[in-house]
């Protein structure tokens, strides 16, 4: 099962929209494209296999995979980008501004909906990422 993040880059934040066949699931806030550099550049387009996880600090959460030259990439809430990212994904239900979201945990919360859907049919999860221009 694929999900497909169409985002679009600008100098403060990286935003976006997650899809599953067409279908709106949520928006996304994310840092902005710097050259895939840890800690302060958003991850580059591709398609990456993603895990369910639990930590104490996030709670039930999504591990991206494989990742050219990063780990530790996760899609786990955030409202806000700049001050809560370090080059994962945070879905969020709104839009609030530049790398600013709201209802991080209800957009998530969405997500698991697929997660368990994909299990359902024995298939593995997958987040395919395109940016466009803007």
């Amino acid at each position: 099962m694929e999900l497909v993040l169409l985002r679009t880059h600008f100098k403060e934040s990286t935003i976006g929209a997650l899809y599953y066949q067409g279908d709106f699931i949520c928006f996304t806030i994310e840092l902005p494209w710097k050259e895939n550099r840890r800690n302060i550049s958003c991850i580059p387009d591709g398609c990456y296999p993603l895990t369910l996880r639990t930590t104490h600090r996030f709670g039930p959460h999504f591990k991206i995979g494989m990742v050219p030259d990063r780990d530790g990439i996760l899609i786990h809430p955030a409202n806000n980008a700049p001050e809560e990212l370090r080059g994962c994904i945070a879905p969020v239900s709104q839009l609030t501004g530049m790398g600013k979201g709201v209802f991080s945990k209800t957009a998530l919360d969405r997500l698991f909906l697929y997660y368990e859907r994909s299990r359902k049919l024995k298939e593995g999860l997958f987040l395919r990422i395109v940016s466009k221009a803007h």
